[in-house]
C-alpha cells in the first residue's frame, strides 16, 4: 500500500511543496493520454480515505469514482492531456511527458519537487524523482493515478457519444474485442491513434 515516506524524505531534504504525478492512457488505441499532478495536505484527509488510496488499476470503477468525488475538494491538483495528433506526431512516451508537464503547469501553486511514476522523468522545471511502480508506493502518486484515470474516462465517455459503437464508455479506447469488431465495421475515426500498429494496419487498407 502507498504511504507518505517519499514525500517525507523530500520534506526532510528541504522541499516544501511536493506533487505526485501519474498518467492514464498510454496503451489505448484511441483518445488522449492524460496526466495528473497532485499536492496532498494530510491534515485535510481522514485516515479512512488515505487507506483507500492506491494504484487506480487496483480499484474498481465504482470505488475509484467515489474516491475521486470525495478527494477532489480536499487536494490541490492539475490535469494535463496530449492529443491523439500529438501522440502520433511525437510518440506516446514524449506525449506522456508533455501531458505530465501540462499537469504541473495546471497546478494553481508552484511546486518545488515532484515524485513521478515510472523510471524516466518528463523534463520538469523543478527537481524530481522517478519511482518505479510509484502509484502503489507514494500516496501523492496514487492519488494522481486516480485523478488521471477518472479524468480520462470522462473524456472517453464524451468521445463515445461522438463516435458510438466502439464501446469507449467502458473500454476507454483499449483494443478490446468490441473495439476491434467496431473497427472492422465502422472504420478508423479521428480519435484513433494512427501511429499504433493495429490502427495503422486498418488505416492503410
Amino acid at each position: 500500500m502507498p504511504d507518505y515516506s517519499f514525500e517525507q524524505q523530500a520534506i526532510y531534504n528541504g522541499h516544501k511543496i511536493i506533487c505526485g504525478i501519474d498518467e492514464a492512457g498510454r496503451g489505448p488505441w484511441a483518445g488522449p493520454v492524460t496526466a495528473a499532478a497532485v499536492v496532498l495536505d494530510l491534515a485535510l484527509l481522514t485516515p479512512e480515505l488515505l487507506g483507500r488510496l492506491d494504484d487506480s488499476k487496483k480499484i474498481n470503477v465504482v470505488k475509484r469514482l467515489a474516491i475521486f468525488e470525495e478527494i477532489i475538494p480536499k487536494i490541490t491538483y492539475g490535469v494535463g492531456q496530449a492529443s491523439v495528433e500529438e501522440i502520433d506526431d511525437i510518440n506516446i512516451l514524449q506525449a506522456t511527458f508533455l501531458a505530465m508537464r501540462r499537469a504541473v503547469e495546471a497546478l494553481p501553486i508552484a511546486v518545488d519537487y515532484a515524485l513521478v511514476d515510472g523510471n524516466k522523468l518528463p523534463g520538469l522545471k523543478c527537481p524530481a524523482k522517478a519511482i518505479v511502480k510509484g502509484d502503489g508506493r507514494s500516496l501523492s502518486i496514487a492519488t494522481a493515478s486516480i485523478i488521471a484515470k477518472v479524468s480520462r474516462d470522462i473524456v472517453m465517455g464524451e468521445l463515445a457519444q461522438q463516435f458510438p459503437g466502439y464501446g469507449w464508455e467502458h473500454n476507454a479506447g483499449y483494443g478490446t474485442r468490441e473495439h476491434q469488431a467496431a473497427l472492422s465495421t465502422l472504420g478508423v475515426t479521428s480519435a484513433h491513434r494512427k501511429s499504433y500498429a493495429p490502427i495503422r494496419k486498418i488505416w492503410g487498407q
